[in-house]
């Protein structure tokens, strides 16, 4: 006879582990015990034969529940116990710290629990919250570890003997499931009108009536309160649109099934698979031609953000809806955190929603929808949030940290025991809101990782952005180190991160990022070792006239743009002759556009800009696709759009000249095509040569440096013409192409490589001048 106790972390808690564990145990003849141990994993002990312990162990692996994971098992023999059976332990507390277990995300309602959903023998028959072991909410939810009802919202809602049976049962499907409930003992829905009064009746049967009817009906699920509404209805799309302030800004719609989602979008094998995988996604997908339902869902793209039911809520809704698509976005107001509380939501939604369907469990978490697109065929995850947190990401680096991320999209990440945790979906940070809802999301991850001392927190180089502050708070506060590290480096890092990867070149394409020489990056080739990190080549300087204002009038990067070539006479008589309306759409009309070109001429509020994003969005500008940003990439994603009708690549190029790709030169070529070729070819072939320019300029670096692999970070990484072209050229050359599937590409994922960067300067492979000067 042996004993021998068994150290499990991974994911192994929320996910009927401890049942599965008892079960395996009787069926090989064992005796002892399982428990939780808080963030510690789960424990086991077994007293038995020999060859049956070996036995348990290996299907351990082999049987485990769909979604556990199982990182890490240690075990150790110890003196005969003598149990005379086996048993489920109550949960413990000790070895808080060191662990590094975390529970699974938020999961779809599976079918097992739809099944019942609509059985009308069962108890739990049209019941919104009906969850099992393998599904319903879980980080939303959660409180601390371990992951026990009365550390979840859920302690609010005593069990009734009927649940408490099923949950005290290591057999059944809902033994220790904490969000377990019934009609008779669990959350309920209600139905408001704005003005706070309760509509009498089954309150989810009158809202699919009423959004049926054309009203917008707000709804709150598992993360926090969507505004839904008919969707196939533009009159009641564009009602929605001006309560909420968005004008332009897609709407993600939820569609009944996916037979539905075929009459109006195409979905690949893998799109298919994401799209109902228990994750439940926005998946954005490409529109069928002619678009059955209204163009004001997604003005001026050739995607539609796509997503199916995932709560036992929604399924009801359409169960009892004659609509079989409805808008679902979030409620909040542009730049805003996703309202979560009833109260703010009577407060806050007054005058977007004509009535409000709110249950009475609280959301601790709130987590926005993810939302992912598939680029060249792989998956490109947008926003990590619901479904994906808190999962972490493994990085060859063993220390106690933080990475702050970046000011916009922005979510951050934890750090320990060789893996990031990256938080959900926080949003703008420039908004004080949103600072302090990452305030408060930084204390929850500390708490359920149960992180208490830092060794190092990770920031932008950018010295004005709040999550630069609020990172030296913290540094301060824990007495830990505080490391700025350069935006577009940590862009590249967040790929060799993904791929654990140690030399690449890396290509960083986006927005605007701060610079190590003060000026505003975004088109840059890159460098990065566990040696040395070195710019290679960028796109050229241009001027940005205002500054931080050329991303919401992209005219103004035009303008820039075309002086490196045009007097001012000259770039004005070009504007006025192909896109006179760019004027028009300044905020002052021509009074601005006036005041654009003196601050050109005398250089005053001029900043410097190497932007990928931008050049994209001065050339929407000049065929005349965008003229203003709603949304944050707007003009360049429309650009995408707009270049996906043209067919013919016209061998535009950008010149390569030292270590600056010439886009002026680009411009040139274009400015001799308009009126000649059609746009829609010009914006095609623009694409094109801004992406062999990349790609040629970072074969040539990697065969210089002896790299072997190129990858491609950013919020341009998105742009699928883009990352095709550079791939196939990079693939051609005999080199390896890597981009994120996991990570996110833009900034929502830029904390990975600003803790991946952080390792690399604990271990002393980089200084801070490396990474910031």
């Amino acid at each position: 006879m042996k004993v021998y106790r068994i150290h499990v972390q991974g994911i192994v808690q929320a996910v009927g582990f401890r049942p599965f564990v008892y079960r395996i145990a009787h069926a090989h003849n064992l005796r002892g015990y399982v428990r939780n141990l808080g963030d510690a994993g789960v424990e086991i002990v077994v007293e038995g034969r020999e060859e049956d312990i070996e036995a348990f162990i290996k299907d351990l692996y082999k049987k485990k529940p769909p979604l556990a994971r199982i990182d890490k098992v240690e075990r150790e023999e110890i003196p005969l116990q003598g149990f005379d059976r086996f048993y489920i332990e109550k949960s413990s507390t000790e070895k808080k710290g060191e662990g590094d277990s975390i529970i699974p995300p938020d999961i779809a309602i599976c079918e097992d629990c739809l099944r019942e959903l609509f059985n009308p023998t069962d108890k739990r028959y049209m019941y919104p919250f009906i969850v099992c072991t393998n599904c319903g909410p879980r980080f939303t939810i959660i409180e601390d570890l371990p992951y026990d009802r009365e550390n979840t919202a859920m302690r609010e809602f005593p069990m009734c003997e009927f649940c408490r049976s099923e949950y005290e049962d290591p057999l059944n499907r809902r033994y220790h499931a904490e969000p377990v409930a019934c009609p008779t003992c669990g959350p309920s829905y209600r139905l408001y009108t704005s003005d706070g009064n309760e509509i009498i009746g089954d309150p989810l049967r009158k809202a699919a009536k009423l959004i049926d009817k054309g009203y917008i009906v707000a709804i709150k699920g598992i993360g926090g309160i969507h505004l839904a509404c008919d969707a196939t209805r533009e009159d009641v799309v564009a009602e929605l649109r001006k309560r909420i302030f968005r004008p332009q800004k897609p709407f993600a719609i939820m569609a009944k099934d996916l037979e539905t989602v075929r009459t109006f979008a195409y979905i690949s094998p893998e799109e298919e698979e994401e799209l109902t995988s228990y994750r439940r996604p926005i998946v954005a997908l490409k529109k069928k031609e002619p678009f059955p339902l209204p163009e004001n869902l997604a003005p001026g793209l050739h995607t539609i953000g796509v997503m199916l039911p995932y709560a036992g809520t929604h399924y009801i809704l359409f169960h009892w809806s004659k609509t079989p698509v409805y808008v679902m976005t979030s409620a909040n107001f542009p730049g805003m955190p996703m309202i979560k509380d009833n109260e703010e939501a009577f407060e806050k939604l007054r005058d977007v929603a004509d009535y409000l369907l709110l249950h009475n469990r609280r959301i601790p978490n709130r987590a926005d929808d993810s939302v992912v697109r598939f680029v060249d065929g792989r998956r490109a995850v947008i926003r990590r949030s619901r479904g994906f947190v808190p999962l972490g990401i493994e990085i060859p680096f063993e220390y106690k940290g933080l990475a702050v991320g970046a000011e916009l999209m922005n979510a951050f990440g934890v750090v320990k025991n060789g893996k990031v945790y990256p938080s959900q979906y926080i949003g703008d940070t420039s908004k004080i809101e949103v600072l302090e809802f990452m305030r408060e999301a930084v204390r929850h991850f500390f708490k359920i990782l149960r992180v208490d001392n830092l060794d190092l927190v990770v920031a932008d180089l950018h010295p004005s952005y709040n999550t630069t502050k609020l990172g030296m708070e913290i540094a301060e506060e824990f007495g830990a180190e505080f490391l700025q590290v350069q935006h577009h480096y940590a862009h590249v890092a967040s790929v060799m991160a993904e791929h654990n990867l140690e030399e690449v070149v890396g290509i960083a394409l986006d927005g605007v990022g701060y610079g190590t020489d003060g000026k505003t990056w975004g088109g840059e080739v890159i460098y990065l070792s566990y040696e040395d990190v070195e710019r290679l080549a960028h796109i050229e300087y241009y001027p940005l006239p205002g500054g931080d204002l050329a991303s919401y009038y992209p005219l103004r990067a035009l303008i820039g743009i075309l002086s490196l070539n045009h007097d001012l006479e000259e770039v004005e008589k070009i504007i006025r002759e192909f896109c006179p309306n760019a004027i028009k759409s300044l905020k002052y009309g021509e009074t601005e556009f006036r005041v654009i070109m003196r601050q050109l001429s005398s250089g005053i509020n001029v900043a410097y800009a190497s932007s990928t994003g931008r050049v994209l969005d001065a050339f929407s500008v000049l065929l005349n696709v965008s003229y203003r940003r709603h949304y944050e990439g707007e003009p360049a994603m429309k650009l995408e759009s707009f270049a996906y009708q043209g067919k013919n690549d016209l061998k535009l190029t950008a010149p390569i000249e030292g270590e600056e790709i010439k886009v002026s030169e680009l411009f040139e070529e274009v400015l001799e095509l308009m009126g000649k070729a059609n746009p829609k070819d010009i914006a095609y072939s623009v694409h094109l040569a801004l992406a062999r320019a990349f790609a040629e300029v970072s074969v040539e670096k990697a065969k210089e440096f002896g790299a072997k692999t190129v990858v491609l970070g950013g919020g341009v990484g998105y742009n699928e013409l883009i990352v095709k072209t550079i791939r196939k050229i990079v693939e051609g050359r005999g080199l390896r192409f890597l981009t994120t599937y996991e990570v996110p590409r833009g900034d929502n994922g830029i904390n990975v490589g600003q803790a991946f960067l952080g390792g690399l300067y604990l271990e002393g492979y980089l200084n801070r001048e490396d990474l910031s000067i």
